[in-house]
Parts: C-alpha cells; structure tokens; sequence
C-alpha cells in the first residue's frame, strides 16, 4: 500500500530531542517500510526519515494562516505527484481540506485534544472517507463528540532502544523526564525529593515564554545544586536511557490531562516505575501498585517513593512488550488502514 503520512511542520521527523509526535511518526515510517509499504511523508524540511518520497512543508507555524494557506497547498500538490492509496495525517486537519470530498481513505490520528469544531466539519465534509484514532481512549472520548469513527491506538516505543534493568542501586536517584512548565510538575518532584531525602535528577527542555522562564527562575532553579537536585538539560535517545534505567523511578506529577505521555512508557521500557497523577491518559499506561504509583498530592508522592520496592521492574518492562512495543501498534494502524480502504471500496 502507498501512504502519505503528514506530521506537523514546527519540527523534523525524527526530533533530535524533544518531540513525542515526530518520534511516532518516524518509528511508524520505519516498520510500515519494513512491512513491505511504500512510504511517502510530508514534514519539515530538516526531516531525515528515510522514505520513499519526501515534500517538504513550506510553512512551519502550525497557528499561522499564511502558513496554513501554503501547506495545504503543499499536501494536495503532494498527493498528485505521490498518488497515495491512503492519507494518515498527524498535522492540522485543515491541511486535508481539498482532499476530504475526495474518495481517497484519509486517516487523522490526534495526539492532543482534538477540536469539536475541526473534528466536526471533517467528519461531515469527508461523508465517509475519513476516520480518526487517539493515543489513549482519553483523546477519543473527547474526540467522539464531534462524531465519526475514532479508534484508540496507544503511542509505542522501540524496546530495541531501552535496555531492561532489572535492579538499580538502593541509592538510586529519582529523575523528572519532561518538559520544564509548570504542567509537567517538576516543582512537586522537587518538593517530594527533599521531603524523602533522595536525590532527584531533572532533565529536559526549559520553555523560553515569560510564564516558562518565570517558573525556571523561581521554582527550578533555586533549588539546583541542593539537597540532591540536579539539572543535567535536555537528553538524547542514548542519554534518555542510561538516566531512565539507573533510575528508582521516573516522577512526572502532572497538573494537566495529559493525552499519552510517551515518557511514561520509555521509562517502563527500562523498568523504571513511574510515579505520576491520575489525570488523562496516564491510568491507561500505569497501573496504581503494579508499574508505579498515581499520586494526588505531595504527601502521597512521599509514600509513592517510599512504597518503591514493592514494584517489579520485570513487570514494568511487561506492560510495554505487551501493550506499547512498536509491533503492536503498528499492526493497530495496518488494521485500520486495511478497515477504510476496504470499506471505501465496498462503498464505491
């Protein structure tokens, strides 16, 4: 089969740190390739996914309408040379527009919130040829209330790239993997750290907006160098796997619905327990007791991290081989790829 896949244009597939969205897209391209697809991608022009044809974005802001205007433009001038049996977008829906008439099977697949208004039109203007996935049942029961088919389907990791530790030292750090805004809640890891007397290592990107660098100088950055806190920056694919596997766990105390929070399973993929909130997505992928705990306040993060070995690393990297391993996602999207294609085809 030939598919377009599409990834929002802000940056390449795959990023070279930060950018959960893109790392699905390029680990998709890969195995859909190894199965035998021919792939062609629509990304930022940096993008150096191998594939089978590339085009890249012209315009590289997401909320920009000029940009907009263009990369629509783009994409359709992209199916006319590619001539793709099937569209899976994980850019804007607005790019599809002058294709969603078309009979051409089109997959739009949300990995934040989707919009009811965007999601809605789609749906009524696509009378058939277009279905939407989710990364976690989270997204799709919002998404359902625009209407149309939506299927969940997890966000997945390479195990190749995450080596299985089975123990750690008993002085092992605690490390905060995300974003550096308020949301993500490094400010709680901090404080549940000192608390517990244990050393907490934060890695990743700071946010360079007034609220971003406002919450590093006041929340973050006090603290480093103290007690056991550390800021060792943003992490590669190598550098993310040595810090998550010496690792007692992976503390993420989130303060928004996150939809998927890939992190999540990357630490698993190591056998690092995860100690979160039960907001969003993240009870699809840890289980209260058994791959780490979801906390609601400081005070249980606390007792989270004290209640640490109690938790089976083995069956922390189980939970990922069985439910978020790059092979049973992608067989997720060949089914659904196989499910509108075939469904467009009775239909006409």
């Amino acid at each position: 089969m030939k598919i377009l896949l599409t990834a929002d244009p802000e940056l390449p597939v795959p990023p070279q740190f930060y950018g959960g969205i893109e790392r699905i897209v390029d680990l998709l391209i890969k195995e859909l390739r190894t199965r035998g697809h021919i792939i062609g991608l629509v990304a930022h022009p940096d993008s150096t996914s191998a594939v089978d044809a590339f085009f890249p974005w012209t315009g590289q802001r997401s909320q920009d309408k000029f940009d907009a205007m263009q990369n629509t433009f783009t994409l359709w001038s992209a199916v006319q040379k590619f001539q793709p049996d099937l569209i899976h977008s994980f850019s804007r829906i607005l790019y599809l527009l002058p294709l969603l008439g078309s009979n051409l099977p089109k997959v739009m697949s949300y990995q934040r919130n989707p919009s009811f208004h965007t999601a809605s039109w789609g749906n009524r203007l696509a009378k058939g040829s277009l279905v939407f996935t989710g990364c976690s049942e989270h997204i799709c029961q919002i998404g359902r209330r625009a209407g149309g088919t939506w299927y969940p389907i997890h966000n997945c990791v390479e195990l190749e790239k995450y080596t299985f530790q089975p123990t750690v030292a008993e002085d092992a750090p605690l490390v905060f993997l995300s974003r550096l805004e308020r949301i993500k809640g490094a400010h709680t890891a901090i404080a549940a750290a000192r608390k517990t007397g244990r050393r907490l290592l934060i890695a990743g990107n700071q946010v360079n907006t007034e609220e971003g660098k406002r919450y590093w100088q006041e929340e973050i950055a006090p603290h480093l160098g103290k007690e056991g806190i550390e800021y060792v920056g943003p992490v590669n694919d190598t550098q993310k796997n040595e810090l998550l596997g010496q690792a007692a766990a992976m503390i993420v105390p989130i303060e928004w619905d996150e939809p998927f929070g890939i992190v999540f399973a990357e630490a698993l993929a190591c056998g690092t327990p995860v100690i979160s909130c039960s907001r969003g997505a993240s009870p699809e992928i840890i289980h209260h007791g058994i791959h780490g705990y979801l906390i609601g306040s400081i005070s249980e993060a606390c007792d989270a991290i004290n209640e640490l070995p109690k938790i089976d690393r083995h069956i922390c990297r189980q939970q990922v081989e069985k439910h978020f391993s790059a092979p049973v996602i992608i067989e997720k999207y060949e089914q659904i790829y196989r499910r509108v294609f075939q469904a467009l085809l009775t239909h006409n």
